[in-house]
């Protein structure tokens, strides 16, 4: 499993913009092209900031999700309507995440899911 972290920075006039075109247009397409959103937040101290985490089985299945997402009609079309009168998103970032190996959660090498720890009983001395 992979993760993919994006970054919005909107325009200072265009937040709710960019939060109607994901509500109404974006999220629905992601979901036609496997783009699977496990979380999406704005950022407490700059509200023009939005993030949100994708995941992917592996590399190829984010290649492919992407590909299909940016050929389709209705993303062009709704990209074009909101953007009308000018861009609304002033930057973007993207990371692509993989889990560390000391992370209990990572699956192991057998792709199996490890066991979270146990936490330790206090002893008495």
């Amino acid at each position: 499993m992979i993760y993919e972290l994006r970054e919005y920075v909107a325009h200072d006039n265009a937040v709710q913009q960019v939060h109607d075109r994901f509500c109404n247009s974006t999220l629905p397409i992601f979901e036609r092209h496997g783009l699977d959103v496990v979380g999406f937040w704005v950022d407490e101290q700059e509200p023009n900031r939005i993030l949100y985490l994708l995941q992917f089985a592996d590399a190829d299945a984010q290649k492919r999700a992407w590909e299909d997402f940016k050929g389709d009609v209705d993303w062009k079309k709704a990209k074009a309507d909101s953007e009308a009168a000018g861009p609304i998103v002033a930057k973007m970032t993207t990371r692509t995440l993989k889990p560390v190996p000391c992370w209990p959660y990572a699956p192991a090498p057998d792709h199996t899911r490890r066991q979270p720890p146990t936490p330790h009983s206090p002893t008495n001395s």
